[in-house]
């Protein structure tokens, strides 16, 4: 066994765990601990354990600890389009002309790989390890490869990174007069890419800490249904799991019912894009029946709240989903529709949002209402859940999201001393409940120490934000 296997981490005197687990299995949702013992890259030992020898020790007295969270949605790339004030008033149709679409060709290879660094960065800093990023930076005679930028800032940062490999072989009529950054691929070109992917970066075991996904953009609009088997065939015979936008606002209904008389998801389901290997952002936009479809095929959601609310798109049922049956996992979608695309904020407005959308329901008992208010549709630890385990397993990644042995060591130690979190009863729930950033005494990824102190290592915040206001200024300048 190498040296490597043999060493070994205590996490010491933690004043609360929250596993992460799925309050309906009949797991643990939090233990006391108070100790857990990282070895290798695995969760080896949870309890009151006395130190080794030569261990290294995290002293967690008054810190409460989180599996490291898992986000299953995201557009790096946006990570300099925040708050452009063309879109920042705009639903989705409107906003994507505005934003994303009228500044993708003014990222180059420095600008893409800056942006990427960038989002992980904030993501890492909130206590996620595991990103999903459904980059859509593809177009013929490109002079970079956006695939390996991502696998490599990932690599360096030390985190688990899964490329949702997007793309479109037919655009939207927005984006027909838009530059050459937007020209679509064609099919061969796409699961041809796919295939050189899968043979250099993907990993199919249970911690892996790299994975490619077949994600074409939108199934709805950017392929065609031939493609779409095509690519679902495609992604079946590598192994690949399944991703792609679907049922964000109405607009998705209206073209899926135009164009083929069946709800976005039943279209979905006759071609080959549902099942235990699927999942779609947002689905803000379904109904009972689809609701049921995604139930019985196990296909899985990544809820993005900050982004639906942000666009007006609305709140997606997923606490009906989740009772349901149908897998849930947190996104924090892209930064140009999200200006905080951090898990901390994701969490903290699924745990309100989903209040929000049952309260909205209420109605007088002299109407024939029969409650008075939504606080019971999402509990912290299903919010917890979803934004670890239950995204870990919607990635197909079983030993990942969750504090207990045999886990990998994907842990986040916040240390609760900002005013905002004083005064809680139950300091454990403070990240959810509260908000905020709460100091990241230590981030751990597949055992290995990435924060130290609420320090990344080799991370100069400042240059970041020097470098990043620079960025900004000449994507500006580019389109004026």
């Amino acid at each position: 066994m190498s040296s490597a296997a043999q060493h070994t981490i205590l996490i010491r005197n933690a004043a609360a765990i929250m596993t992460g687990a799925r309050p309906l299995d009949g797991f643990p949702t939090r233990i006391s601990g108070p100790d857990i013992r990282i070895r290798g890259e695995i969760i080896e030992a949870i309890g009151q354990l006395s130190p080794l020898p030569n261990e290294k020790i995290i002293d967690a007295t008054d810190c409460v600890v989180y599996p490291a969270w898992v986000n299953t949605h995201h557009h790096l790339f946006q990570s300099l389009l925040k708050g452009d004030p063309l879109g920042i008033n705009a639903s989705l149709t409107e906003w994507l002309a505005t934003t994303p679409y009228r500044f993708r060709a003014s990222f180059n290879e420095q600008r893409f790989r800056l942006a990427v660094r960038l989002g992980m960065i904030e993501l890492i800093r909130s206590g996620c390890t595991t990103i999903a990023d459904h980059n859509y930076v593809y177009y013929p005679q490109m002079s970079f490869d956006s695939s390996a930028i991502l696998f490599e800032e990932a690599e360096k940062l030390g985190i688990r990174f899964v490329l949702l490999r997007g793309g479109a072989t037919q655009t939207r009529q927005l984006e027909a007069d838009l530059p050459s950054a937007l020209r679509p691929e064609t099919i061969d070109s796409f699961i041809s890419d796919i295939e050189r992917l899968t043979a250099q970066y993907h990993d199919p075991s249970p911690r892996a800490m790299q994975r490619i996904v077949m994600a074409p953009t939108t199934v709805l609009y950017c392929i065609s249904p031939h493609e779409m088997r095509q690519t679902a065939a495609a992604a079946r015979r590598l192994g690949l799991r399944m991703h792609s936008h679907l049922s964000e606002t109405v607009g998705y209904q209206d073209s899926a019912y135009q164009m083929y008389q069946k709800s976005p998801v039943a279209f979905c389901g006759e071609h080959d894009w549902l099942g235990p290997d699927v999942w779609y952002a947002h689905l803000v936009k379904v109904d009972a029946d689809e609701i049921s479809m995604l139930a019985q095929t196990g296909t899985g959601v990544a809820h993005c709240p900050q982004s639906n609310g942000r666009l007006g798109s609305g709140i997606s049922p997923v606490s009906d989903m989740a009772k349901r049956g149908v897998p849930i996992s947190i996104g924090v979608d892209g930064a140009a529709s999200n200006e905080a695309a951090d898990m901390i904020s994701e969490v903290h407005m699924t745990w309100l949002a989903q209040r929000a959308r049952l309260g909205m329901d209420a109605l007088p008992n002299f109407r024939g209402g029969s409650y008075e208010g939504g606080a019971n549709a999402a509990s912290v630890e299903d919010v917890i859940h979803w934004g670890t385990a239950g995204g870990a397993q919607i990635l197909g990644l079983p030993e990942v999201g969750q504090i207990a042995s045999g886990y990998s060591a994907d842990i986040a130690v916040y240390r609760l001393d900002d005013p905002r979190y004083f005064g809680l009863h139950d300091p454990a729930i403070g990240p959810v409940v509260s908000g905020g950033r709460p100091y990241l005494k230590a981030l751990f990824s597949a055992g290995q120490q990435i924060v130290h102190n609420d320090q990344i290592k080799d991370v100069d915040l400042m240059e970041l934000g020097f470098e990043t206001r620079a960025a900004v200024k000449a994507i500006l300048n580019d389109v004026a």
